[in-house]
């Protein structure tokens, strides 16, 4: 496995900068959702997601992800209202016990907006900026960061037949596209994130053959994260179930670390916490100064 450079970033959120690239960060997702692929309905209820949220802290992330809408296969989206239900409380609650950077896992421009109000400080949008013609406004405006991400279709169809003729190009061309398209109407470069979207419109080849070659999308010039967290590529390689597929996780962001991603996005922190921590100290193995 080869060890790839990665480039140092800053990312201006609303209370203070965060810098990308010194070591890996670990953000971890909150679904506030019933029918998330591995998770759905344990942290739908109000008093659970605070837990949930206090833990994913307490273990180590560098960064809290909450999402009121399932973005699996074949999903259905769901109502602004319901969605701004589950997440806002949520947001806010956090905000009394942390300042931990928040970032709102949403395709809608009024979602972000709610959020960014109650204590949020990133715009995740796995849409790439395309199904909300509002969000970009939103981003632009605020001048938040913004994650991208790489997605054939739409979460109802994006598994139907995922087909590439040329993957790596494709992935890439999009994302470059996207970031063009957002700076075009005023979104700041240097705020951008780019995730290729692994499970997004993709096979399981599809899937394996980006984290191989992962290192290849820093001709972007763009911070990277990967969100593999349990995904179904991983159950398929190892035949095992959503809550099963930790070991595999930890793999897969272990050859992210080595690739020079800059964020993982998990569902167990502590794990990733450690795969994290390790995959930074043998990346600088000449020059660590551990304990």
């Amino acid at each position: 496995m080869g060890v790839f450079p990665r480039s140092i970033y800053q990312l201006r959120l609303p209370s203070r900068t965060l810098e990308l690239g010194v070591k890996t960060l670990v953000m971890g997702i909150l679904n506030v959702t019933p029918d998330s692929f591995t998770d759905g309905g344990r942290f739908l209820e109000f008093e659970a997601a605070v837990q949930q949220a206090r833990k994913i802290v307490t273990e180590g992330a560098d960064l809290l992800d909450v999402g009121g809408e399932s973005t699996r296969p074949f999903s259905d989206p769901v109502a602004v209202d319901d969605e701004l239900e589950r997440v806002i409380p949520v947001i806010e609650a956090v905000r009394k016990f942390s300042d931990i950077p928040i970032s709102i896992d949403t395709t809608k421009a009024e979602v972000a907006r709610q959020a960014l109000e109650a204590g949020a400080d990133v715009v995740n949008d796995v849409s790439a900026l395309r199904f909300d013609p509002e969000m970009v406004k939103l981003v632009a405006r605020t001048g938040v960061p913004v994650i991208i991400m790489h997605m054939q279709g739409t979460p109802k169809n994006m598994q139907q037949n995922p087909a590439y003729a040329s993957l790596l190009s494709e992935v890439i061309a999009f994302l470059q596209e996207r970031i063009d398209v957002a700076v075009a109407q005023g979104v700041d470069r240097n705020q951008i994130i780019v995730d290729p979207g692994i499970g997004f419109g993709k096979t399981v080849n599809h899937n394996l053959q980006l984290i191989k070659d992962l290192h290849t999308l820093h001709c972007l010039n763009r911070p990277l994260l990967l969100g593999a967290s349990r995904k179904r590529f991983i159950g398929s390689v190892l035949n095992r179930p959503e809550l099963e597929r930790e070991i595999g996780t930890a793999v897969v962001n272990s050859f992210a670390v080595a690739a020079g991603v800059h964020l993982i996005r998990v569902h167990d922190v502590a794990t990733n916490r450690q795969v994290a921590e390790l995959g930074d100290a043998l990346r600088e193995a000449e020059h660590y100064r551990g304990r």
